[in-house]
């Protein structure tokens, strides 16, 4: 597969002329799903999950389709009929050429206070995992980890620790829109020296091999 970034949370995997897209959310590039067969969609957060860049891939290719949590289903089901699927913990798809299992159930605690939600990782090809705003493990080892580098509901002994439990070949970071350029670095080194595996941060259409 080639994996590339398309902003904050969202990126693109190909595989054989196929093209699945995860997260295309506000802070994604406009056109991020625009030429997406697949999109997945890890929960209802403005950062993972924007209407109108949905419309952009789903209108653009009349094949492609849409598995998400029932949050973000319901929302843009009647819109594009048969074409919106949900989909939770324990379910395994094929899709365009691309195998699919989804992982997890909750959001992470961002407070008490706050209700949570649910939130699904996606494990594709058994090799890349996207596990949207939680610190899941799957139940099998995992080539690339998408790194969700920095929430507000996340520390830095938390992200380093995940990596040590999930024990990937590499991480990558998402979810670093919030982050600075001058802050980067720290997590660069602190998320490389302990985790325990190579770590990587992708620019912005920036690719890779996965």
């Amino acid at each position: 597969m080639r994996l590339t970034k398309r902003g904050h949370a969202c990126v693109r995997l190909e595989k054989h002329g196929g093209v699945l897209v995860i997260d295309p959310g506000l802070w994604s590039e406009e056109d991020a799903a625009a030429d997406a067969d697949v999109i997945l969609v890890t929960h209802e957060h403005f950062d993972h999950f924007d209407e109108e860049r949905l419309r952009v891939g789903l209108e653009a290719n009349p094949a492609a389709g849409l598995w998400a949590p029932a949050a973000v289903a319901d929302q843009v089901a009647a819109a594009f009929p048969n074409r919106v699927h949900t989909v939770g913990h324990g379910d395994a798809l094929t899709l365009a050429g691309f195998d699919v299992q989804v992982h997890g159930e909750w959001h992470a605690v961002i407070h008490p206070d706050i209700p949570r939600i649910t939130n699904v990782g996606y494990l594709v090809d058994g090799s890349v995992f996207h596990p949207g705003d939680a610190l899941t493990v799957p139940d099998r080892s995992v080539d690339t980890l998408l790194l969700p580098v920095q929430a507000p509901w996340n520390k830095i002994s938390e992200v380093i620790e995940y990596v040590r439990e999930v024990g990937p070949r590499r991480s990558v970071d998402v979810h670093d829109g919030l982050l600075t350029d001058q802050s980067r670095p720290v997590y660069d080194t602190w998320v490389g020296d302990l985790g325990g595996a190579e770590h990587l941060r992708l620019a912005r259409g920036e690719s890779i091999d996965a």
